[in-house]
């Protein structure tokens, strides 16, 4: 009897472990489909990149690029990396005017910060690599009539 007792008990938690399981699945999908729109916070625009204009800047910054955002952005910098089609939010397009109107501190913000599935770049690369890292996104605007 008390056996019978304890394998029913055991039957339920198991029905509520399943159940808070799924639950929580659903949960986690959800947040990731209805993520909202990016945003640097507005403090992120008073910040200035000390390599504006530096051509000197941008063959150090295009191996950075190369080798650590080329997977999911792509060559191009289009977000059409090899990595893009598992990717969910889709990697940004670094060519399009999306991007390029942001101020090179949001940029920069979001490039420190990062946001799943990107990771944060504030302990990999040092400031000076990360701004760099603006100054290349710069070059890959698309010029007006490409596509």
């Amino acid at each position: 009897m008390i056996k019978n007792y304890f394998l029913r008990h055991i039957v339920y938690i198991r029905i509520i472990m399943i159940a808070f399981i799924a639950i929580l699945s659903l949960m986690i999908a959800r947040s990731f489909a209805q993520q909202p729109k990016w945003e640097a916070p507005k403090t992120a625009d008073n910040l200035s990149n000390p390599f504006s204009g530096n051509a000197s800047v941008l063959a150090d910054a295009k191996k950075i690029y190369t080798a650590n955002c080329t997977p999911c952005h792509g060559d191009k910098g289009r977000g059409d990396g090899p990595a893009a089609p598992g990717l969910n939010p889709k990697p940004a397009d670094h060519s399009s005017a999306a991007v390029q109107s942001q101020s090179d501190g949001a940029l920069f913000w979001k490039l420190s910060e990062g946001r799943m599935p990107m990771p944060s770049y504030k302990n990999v690369f040092n400031e000076q690599q990360r701004w760099e890292l603006v100054s290349f996104i710069r070059t890959l605007a698309k010029s007006p009539g490409k596509k």
